[in-house]
């Protein structure tokens, strides 16, 4: 009798423990909506390691393409909400694709909780060696004395490039014609190739080909100069104003995840952002390591979610 009154004190106590003191994960799980090799795959891979040490457990990073980031995203809003799993995306899934298709899967408010900003990633506008544009200014107005509109590669309908694409058209009045492509590489062999005139793409995309040599950046869409490209202007510097990118890598937890546990894996993360040579790596590679707030990555998702979801519906853009 006295060890039924003991065991039952235990459960009782034991049930007043919140879940996530008594079950912490020994792992935790980041899913990559990408292919392994990738540029969200990369920085995930150069933050897992630190943000191991920060956590006090291991780390992994496990590849969920497929679906444009439905597939990861399913995976995580299943997972238990013990921070043992985390989605690792882009803008695109979190805050494009809610607008661009008519029924997914998953809801951002409903099944995730936001972590932390990870890394910023501007739009950079490039043309070939070849083409005499000097700066994003000339290239607009070469456009203009065109008969025909300049074709401009996009990585997808729908993609960041190709909002930024509409958003220079829509700023400038340059004359362009979106060309969407199956992801970045085919659209900047064609850009090279003088097939199209144009492309927008991430500065980590595309920094081996400028200092290679073989393109030519023309301007930063953002509000300033990338660290790695101090020499090239923004478009805003340029006289043109209203292409605002950023094609921002995030986590998230699943939505029930204790709000404790959210603030101490966001503040792993920031301390992880922070190590030098965290940072270093990042930085190298032409992203910019930043952290943030859950309530920080809330903000910057709704309103960039709202931003996109207005110019999706005056363009009519459609999911292909």
């Amino acid at each position: 009798m006295i060890i039924q009154r003991i065991l039952l004190m235990a459960t009782f106590t034991l049930a007043l423990v919140p879940a996530a003191v008594r079950a912490e994960p020994k792992t935790t799980r980041i899913v990559v909506s990408f292919t392994s090799g990738g540029p969200v795959d990369s920085v995930a891979r150069v933050l897992s390691e630190q943000l191991g040490k920060e956590l006090g457990r291991t780390v992994i990073v496990d590849n969920k393409p497929g679906a444009n980031g439905a597939i990861g995203a399913v995976d995580v809003m299943k997972s238990a909400p013990d921070g043992g799993t985390l989605w690792f995306t882009s803008v695109g899934a979190a805050a494009v694709n809610p607008s661009l298709y008519e029924k997914l899967p998953y809801d951002m408010q409903r099944d995730f909780a936001p972590v932390s900003l990870v890394v910023n990633n501007v739009e950079l506008l490039v043309t070939q060696q070849s083409n005499p544009a000097r700066d994003a200014a000339d290239f607009v107005a070469a456009t203009k004395k065109r008969a025909e509109p300049v074709p401009m590669g996009s990585s997808g309908t729908g993609s960041i490039p190709h909002l930024a694409i509409e958003q220079l058209a829509d700023s400038s009045g340059a004359k362009l014609l979106h060309v969407p492509y199956k992801g970045a590489a085919p659209a900047i062999t064609d850009l090279m190739g003088g097939q199209i005139g144009g492309f927008f793409g991430d500065v980590p995309g595309l920094l081996g080909h400028l200092q290679g040599g073989r393109l030519k950046a023309l301007g930063v869409a953002s509000n300033k100069r990338h660290p790695a490209l101090p020499d090239v202007k923004t478009l805003e510097e340029q006289g043109i104003r209203g292409v605002d990118t950023n094609n921002w890598y995030a986590l998230f937890a699943p939505a029930k995840t204790p709000p404790e546990v959210i603030e101490a894996l966001s503040k792993a993360v920031r301390n992880t952002l922070a190590n030098p040579g965290v940072r270093e790596k990042l930085l190298k590679t032409g992203t910019e390591p930043v952290g943030s707030t859950p309530q920080e990555l809330a903000a910057i998702q709704k309103r960039d979610s709202e931003k996109w979801a207005k110019l999706i519906r005056a363009k009519n853009i459609k999911a292909e």
